[in-house]
C-alpha cells in the first residue's frame, strides 16, 4: 500500500516541477522577446502556470530577495520537492 501511494504522490509532485520549469522558461521567452505575451494562447498558458505556481513560489520569495533581476525561488521550490520526494520515499516504502 504504501509503495503505490508513494508513486501517485511522486507522480505529482513530478508533474508540478515540470509545471514550475516551463512557468520559469516562459518567464525568460517573455522577457527577451521570444514569445509574445498578447497572444492568445500564451496569455492562457502564462496565467496557468502563474495561477499553479505562484502561491508555493510566494512565501520562498519573501525569504530569498531577487538577485541582479535573477529570482531563485523556483530553484529552492524544486529542491524542496526533490527533498520531499525522498524523505516521502524513506517513510512510506522503506519504513524509516
Amino acid at each position: 500500500m504504501g509503495r503505490e501511494f508513494f508513486m501517485l504522490i511522486s507522480s505529482v509532485i513530478t508533474l508540478y516541477q515540470y509545471v514550475i520549469i516551463a512557468s520559469a522558461i516562459l518567464s525568460w521567452l517573455v522577457a527577451f522577446n521570444v514569445v509574445n505575451p498578447r497572444n492568445q494562447f500564451i496569455a492562457g498558458v502564462i496565467r496557468f502556470t502563474y495561477a499553479v505556481t505562484e502561491p508555493a513560489l510566494r512565501p520562498i520569495r519573501r525569504f530569498i530577495p531577487s538577485l541582479g533581476g535573477v529570482d531563485l525561488s523556483p530553484i529552492v521550490l524544486l529542491l524542496g520537492l526533490e527533498v520531499l520526494k525522498i524523505i516521502l520515499h524513506s517513510v512510506l516504502v522503506t519504513g524509516f
